[in-house]
This record gives C-alpha cells, sequence and structure tokens, in this order.
C-alpha cells in the first residue's frame, strides 16, 4: 500500500456531487468486483487509480465526497467498499425495469448478462408492434404499450429502457412519464424532453464512435 493516507481531512460534500465522480464511482466498483474476484482483499488508491488511468489523489478526492473508507497502513477493504459504493449508487437494492422496443437492440439488451450482476432486471417488455404482442424474448412476454401504466404500477417499476426508433421516442417517453417512470435510459438516437422530475441518460452509439474516430485522428495528427 501507498504510505499516503486513504482519508483526507479536508474532505466532504459541499455541494452537489459532479456527473464526473458518479461516473468514476462506477469504474471504481468494477475494478473492486474484479479485484475480489482474483482473490485481493484490500486495495489502495494508488492501485484504483493506475488501473483506472486517474492520480491516487483523485480516487481520494472522489470517495471523501462520502465519506471515510480507508484505513492506515491497509487502504481500502474491497468488500466493505463495494457495499458503500453501492449503497452510494442506489444499487444495494433490486431494481425492477421495463424495456420499451422489441427490435434487434431491445433484444440484444436483454441478452445483457451485467445488468442482472448489477442488480437491474428487465421485468416487463412492450411493443408496438402487435405481432409481437406475446412473443417471449429471454423468458419475458412482451406486452403491448397499452398495459405500460399497469405492468409499472404492478411491478412497482421506477426505471425503463427506451430502444424505440427515433421518431417514436418523445411519445413513449412522455407515456413513461405519465406511468410513472422515474428514471430513463434512452437508446434512441434523439435528444427527449422530460420533466424536472425524471432523470435521463442518453445513450447514442453513434455519437460514442464519432467521439472515438475524433481522438484517433487527433492523436495522429499531434504525433
Amino acid at each position: 500500500m501507498n504510505g499516503k493516507s486513504e482519508n483526507p481531512s479536508d474532505g466532504g460534500r459541499d455541494g452537489p456531487v459532479p456527473k464526473a465522480v458518479v461516473s468514476r464511482l462506477s469504474l471504481y466498483l468494477r475494478e473492486l468486483q474484479h479485484l475480489v474476484r482474483d482473490g485481493h482483499e484490500t486495495t489502495s488508491s494508488t492501485q484504483l487509480g493506475n488501473v483506472l488511468g486517474f492520480t491516487d489523489a483523485q480516487v481520494r478526492k472522489d470517495l471523501a465526497y462520502f465519506g471515510q473508507f480507508g484505513y492506515p497502513g491497509i487502504g481500502y477493504r474491497c468488500e466493505e467498499l463495494i457495499q458503500a459504493i453501492k449503497q452510494i449508487l442506489g444499487t444495494n437494492q433490486p431494481w425492477p425495469v421495463a424495456m420499451i422496443g422489441a427490435g434487434n437492440l431491445g433484444r440484444a439488451l436483454l441478452r445483457y448478462k451485467g445488468f442482472v450482476q448489477q442488480g437491474f432486471r428487465i421485468v416487463a417488455v412492450f411493443d408496438n408492434d402487435p405481432d409481437k404482442a406475446g412473443q417471449e424474448i429471454e423468458g419475458r412476454a412482451v406486452e403491448p404499450l397499452e398495459r405500460l401504466a399497469e405492468v409499472v404500477r404492478e411491478q412497482g417499476i421506477r426505471l425503463a429502457i427506451l430502444a424505440v426508433p427515433a421518431p417514436a421516442a418523445q411519445e413513449v417517453a412522455d407515456m413513461l412519464v405519465e406511468a410513472g417512470i422515474d428514471g430513463l435510459l434512452n437508446f434512441a438516437p434523439v435528444t427527449i424532453a422530460l420533466p424536472g422530475t425524471v432523470s435521463t441518460v442518453g445513450v447514442d452509439l453513434a455519437i460514442e464512435l464519432e467521439q472515438l474516430a475524433f481522438a484517433v485522428v487527433n492523436r495522429k495528427k499531434s504525433s
């Protein structure tokens, strides 16, 4: 372990937590889970930072937003820090999720095992294509959109994944808000308008590839 304290005394939260910090928490969680699977019981800010490309000071500063987790001479106990980060992220409880869209992307997301591993279980699938109603995908029967509000209420669903074509995204998002959804992961390649009471995260895979292309092109220019 490094000789630096894992509990900086000048830490603490003075306002809203920056989104970048929350994003890094998820990265710390994944790496801690990998360490546990590899048999490690403890780690340090230096070790976490080196693997993820951050400084040890950045790791300590991020964690200090939420309290003190390290031990002098030991560093961080991996299992303990995993549970702490899960509690911070709200994933220390199971989250039932609705999937809207049973096309190619929706089907691929339904097969993704990472959701369940991190506490998210897709319990209902919806599509507006009547030919898909009743079909079973990965053990889930596709429901018509008309049943959205009913199923959301019955299953206590607060999160939804939107995997519909761009022209339909806003209308379906409005239906989700009306049904009582609190958070939306939007895979439709369009920006949707939601009330401030609903949190949303947009995932546009083409934009991510554009950013990657930009990084590659500019790295070559600077070399």
